[in-house]
């Protein structure tokens, strides 16, 4: 499993940076930032929804803060709290990253699969995964997503 993981991760990671300049970490903070309410996550739950800690979340944002794809802002009721909030740099680079992402995600590893594998590994996640996380397991569906 583990092997299985790296091997698609970094063939995805491999092709994002090549044509886009972003890593798949970065992808995916994009992602969900993209598809948050004001485009824009409290760091503690976006670290917390794209598997990271929250200090290589911290070092993450520097990166695409730096490179302006996102963007600090303070939490008006809570001074300790900073969301990170999506630019429209941030926003163009998803969209162009995403045709490659997914056509990655169909080539390395769905194509691999028949329909009725893909059904049956959809059965053990939901088997393994926490009930929260069900949901956001969705990298079998059929467009990889």
């Amino acid at each position: 499993m583990l092997r299985a993981h790296a091997a698609v991760t970094k063939a995805l990671d491999g092709e994002l940076l090549s044509e886009h300049g972003i890593s798949l970490s970065s992808y995916e903070v994009l992602l969900k930032l993209n598809e948050a309410d004001g485009a824009r996550m409290r760091m503690s739950e976006l670290a917390e929804s794209v598997v990271l800690s929250r200090s290589g979340l911290t070092r993450l944002v520097d990166r695409l803060e730096r490179d302006r794809l996102l963007e600090r802002c303070s939490c008006p009721s809570d001074a300790r709290g900073s969301f990170a909030m999506l630019t429209g740099a941030g926003r163009d680079r998803l969209a162009a990253a995403r045709d490659t992402h997914l056509a990655g995600v169909r080539r390395v590893f769905l194509s691999r699969l028949s329909p009725g594998e893909l059904d049956a590994l959809g059965d053990v996640w939901q088997q393994i995964l926490p009930e929260s996380q069900i949901d956001d397991a969705s990298c079998c569906s059929a467009d990889g997503s």
